[in-house]
């Protein structure tokens, strides 16, 4: 019989597969965003017509891109980082430095954003809000609930990443080798040099 995972990871690979899915549809907005400018300038430059419903149709395509990216963003490592010792730390401590992360900024602060928010987007729900421009769109509302689920976003992948590195944290296949940047070997590792010195000491032992 296969082996029954742990609810754990049956977890993860939900979370996981969830930002995986919804990363990679939000990457198609970034196509839409594209026509929409081209036929804004077209109409503008071309035709000398202008829709304010469509200008603002950018804001909303390009706040939904930033956010339902930010999982599938932070599942693949891709936020910004300021390296300074984290490379050179075997992988176990690299997973001590991002459960520490998790515990102590993303997850409290993806649930303060949350919190303070709440509100304002309460409002402008209760009031259906709509843009100021008499042809704008009428969905501000759901413009200003993106400031929600993106810290939700960032908190649901956040569990999936501190669950990750306490396995590694905890767990007995940790290594405690030195790995280079990104998690490569270090450049004394794959550095041709050092291959040609260590084939010719081998050859010397050999012959001796």
């Amino acid at each position: 019989m296969p082996e029954k995972q742990p609810p754990t990871s049956r977890l993860v690979a939900v979370i996981d597969n969830a930002s995986e899915t919804l990363g990679r549809a939000a990457a198609w907005l970034s196509f839409v965003l594209v026509l929409v400018v081209g036929v804004i300038v077209v109409l503008r430059y071309g035709f000398q017509l202008g829709s304010i419903a469509l200008q603002e149709s950018v804001m909303y395509i390009n706040g939904a891109l930033f956010v339902l990216g930010a999982g599938y963003t932070l599942k693949a490592q891709g936020h910004v980082r300021v390296d300074v010792f984290y490379s050179g730390f075997s992988l176990r401590g690299r997973a001590v430095v991002d459960s520490l992360g998790a515990l102590l900024f993303l997850l409290p602060a993806s649930f303060f954003i949350a919190w303070i928010s709440w509100d304002y987007v309460s409002v402008a729900w209760r009031i259906r809000e709509g843009s100021p421009e008499a042809s704008g769109l009428p969905f501000v509302y759901l413009l200003k609930t993106l400031i929600i689920v993106l810290p939700v976003l960032l908190a649901v992948q956040g569990v999936s990443e501190l669950t990750k590195s306490l396995r590694v944290v905890f767990g007995s296949s940790a290594s405690s080798r030195r790995p280079g940047r990104l998690g490569r070997p270090s450049r004394a590792e794959n550095d041709p040099e050092n291959d040609a010195e260590n084939d010719a000491a081998n050859e010397a032992e050999s012959r001796a």
